[in-house]
């Protein structure tokens, strides 16, 4: 296996992280005081450009799919030095052009191996260090994307003064260099992620198809009407098609891309709502107010006003750092949702902004946008295991891109043709930009509450090992579905005081709860043991409802006949554990109960219990419990002792016969 002088060396391989990533995303957002000049040197149409620069960011979006499956079948960090070549090709192409299509290849190339790097090169610097170097790799993340991102009006504006565009295009073909030197000096080779996964053609079609669909009818905007054929069915075929890729990965059983894991856990659906809504509204308050003021200053002046954004970007990552495994890493987003909306409202107080408040809303805007997207990408990994990571960016990076690069120019299109001139447009937009940051905030919110997730603190260590999550994360609204299976309703005030409480079956006054038995059920014989002794100990025809808990990879449970599957793949073992418990219920029957079955995610087993049993009002749980010495152990097993420990329901713990 060949290493580089440098391998192994974390400042080296931050280095050459930062270098791949930071030009194309600057220049995603300096292109727009330079795109005249371009036009007029290459001899070519602003609507032309404005394609280039579609393609270029749809190329972006469908790289964040093609990472991945490359990863799955070729050698990672050897494609990582081919992805740094080709960047290079492609700035050198951008900067030399001759003529437009040059150009565009050379600009499309750059955006395609920007995101191939980034979901490439930043998992391995994220896990592949030790946990103290996790705080630097998210402050380096966050300064690279949205640092860089919110530098570009400056730097754009800085080349604009001099009535040029090329010396920055070969900046960044310099910067292209430094980074594949660093691929080279950084090499360390590694074998492919699994030879076994399948060559998924399907979502690279739906994803490229989608992406440059979408992006292609966005651009034509700049001199089509938004219900021209060659805009609207274009953008909308394209995002049916992105649609489609979800449902499509979704249903997969063995998807390229974990979106069943993802859209079935309440955590990372919260992160990715709020980078998504974040990534939208940041749309109005940056791209339309720095186009109002572009009328009345010059471009390096608008980007001096918009700099604050960088000083925002820098706070926010460090922040970030600060709390990358305190239970406040669940509140960042949060505050930078609370940022985003003020600096929308003072952007809002006046159209065009005075100085002072381009000052402070663009401050406010890079605190926002800061404090969301990082924050909630780490968010989201966190809930999941490490080795998802880099599947994991490749959606949040897919999404994002398509929120925030095919939203800006159809926002400004509509403000170009508003009643009331591109200033009374403007001041609409940023009420629409103000109402997708509260709702970010809110929905996010309200997943939370409607899952029963909670604040945690990362286990960094745990997840660093690769094997199982940084923190538990509840199934996607459990409290609310998990109100379907109540199959006898609870009198409010047994309900209110929460009664599972054994003694007040005494006083016949007192209401007792009646809901049903809850069986914990594995598939192993014990549990079955468990489910015929309380058929001999309790009257027949109760209720019952039995629950085989699982979870992705761990599973947790022994499946019925034997039954093999891939353990990785969370609709495979949904699968098999609704039919575990499905032959649970069966042996229920049998004992003399009105069964119903339910499979549970949760991690660790004891909460999928415990809140099941909460969730169904069960009047008891009945588990299984191994002999174990020590002091819990002469009264239960781990399991057990975790539900006996926890659970407000009366519990029949029941132990093999000697």
């Amino acid at each position: 296996m060949r290493q580089g002088p440098l391998a192994g060396r974390y400042p080296a391989v931050a280095a050459m992280v930062m270098f791949a990533l930071i030009p194309y995303l600057a220049l995603s957002s300096a292109l727009g005081p330079i795109t005249p000049f371009i036009a007029k040197d290459l001899h070519t149409s602003l609507q032309t450009l404005s394609l280039g620069s579609g393609l270029a960011n749809a190329g972006y979006a469908v790289g964040t799919v093609l990472a991945v499956q490359f990863a799955q079948h070729l050698p990672q960090r050897r494609m990582v030095v081919a992805y740094a070549m080709l960047l290079l090709i492609g700035s050198v192409l951008a900067a030399g052009a001759q003529d437009p299509a040059m150009f565009i290849v050379g600009h499309v190339i750059q955006g395609l191996c920007t995101s191939l790097l980034l979901i490439a090169a930043v998992p391995p610097l994220a896990i592949g260090f030790s946990k103290d170097k996790l705080r630097i790799t998210v402050v380096i993340m966050n300064m690279c994307i949205f640092g860089a991102v919110a530098l570009g009006p400056f730097v754009g504006g800085l080349q604009a003064q001099s009535h040029a565009w090329r010396p920055l295009f070969w900046i960044v073909a310099g910067i292209a260099a430094v980074a594949l030197v660093l691929t080279v000096l950084t090499f360390e080779d590694s074998p492919p992620a699994n030879l076994d996964s399948p060559r998924d053609i399907r979502a690279i079609g739906l994803a490229t198809v989608g992406c440059f669909a979408a992006f292609f009818g966005a651009s034509e905007l700049t001199t089509h009407r938004f219900l021209n054929p060659a805009t609207i069915i274009p953008l909308f075929g394209g995002l049916a098609a992105i649609v489609v890729l979800v449902i499509y990965q979704y249903r997969a059983k063995r998807p390229l891309l974990t979106i069943r894991t993802m859209l079935t856990s309440s955590i990372p659906v919260a992160g990715i709502a709020v980078a998504l809504f974040a990534a939208a509204a940041s749309v109005s308050a940056t791209v339309l107010t720095a186009s109002v003021l572009a009328a009345r200053y010059t471009p390096l002046h608008v980007g001096l006003l918009y700099l604050p954004e960088v000083g925002g970007a820098i706070i926010t990552a460090l922040a970030l750092g600060m709390v990358i495994n305190r239970r406040s890493l669940h509140y960042l987003p949060l505050v930078g949702m609370i940022a985003l909306a003020a600096g929308i409202v003072v952007f809002r107080i006046e159209v065009p902004s005075s100085q002072a408040l381009t000052l402070v809303g663009s401050g406010l805007t890079g605190i926002g946008l800061g404090a969301t997207v990082a924050p909630a990408l780490f968010v989201t990994g966190f809930s999941l295991a490490a080795a998802n990571l880099q599947r994991v960016l490749a959606i949040v990076e897919l999404l994002r891109a398509v929120a925030a690069f095919l939203v800006a120019p159809i926002f400004v299109y509509f403000v170009s043709i508003g009643p009331g001139g591109v200033d009374a447009g403007t001041a609409t937009a940023l009420w629409v930009g103000l109402g997708l940051a509260v709702a970010g905030a809110v929905i996010g919110i309200a997943i939370y509450a409607l899952s029963g997730a909670r604040p945690q603190a990362a286990d960094l260590d745990r997840f660093l090992a690769g094997s199982d999550s940084a923190w538990y994360s509840p199934p996607l609204l459990a409290r609310l579905r998990s109100g379907l299976i109540v199959t006898t309703p609870v009198s409010e005030e047994a309900d209110r005081r929460d009664i599972p409480d054994m003694t007040r079956a005494i006083d016949p006054d007192v209401p007792v709860p009646v809901g049903p038995v809850l069986f914990a059920y594995d598939g192993s014989e014990l549990a079955a043991l468990a489910i015929d002794q309380a058929g001999r100990q309790l009257a027949t025809g109760r209720d019952a409802l039995v629950v085989c808990v699982w979870q992705p990879s761990d599973v947790g449970f022994a499946p019925v006949n034997n039954r093999h599957f891939d353990a990785a793949a969370a609709t495979e073992v949904h699968r098999a554990a609704d039919e575990t418990a499905a032959y649970g219920a069966s042996l229920a029957e049998k004992a003399g109960f009105r069964a119903q079955r339910m499979a549970v995610e949760a991690e660790p087993t004891w909460k999928g219990i415990v809140q099941t049993a909460k969730d169904s009002h069960a009047s008891l749980i009945v588990i299984g419990s191994h002999r174990h010495s020590g002091l819990m152990g002469h009264l239960a097993g781990s399991v057990a002792a975790a539900v006996v420990a926890h659970a407000g329901s009366p519990i029949l713990v029941v132990r093999p016969r000697p």
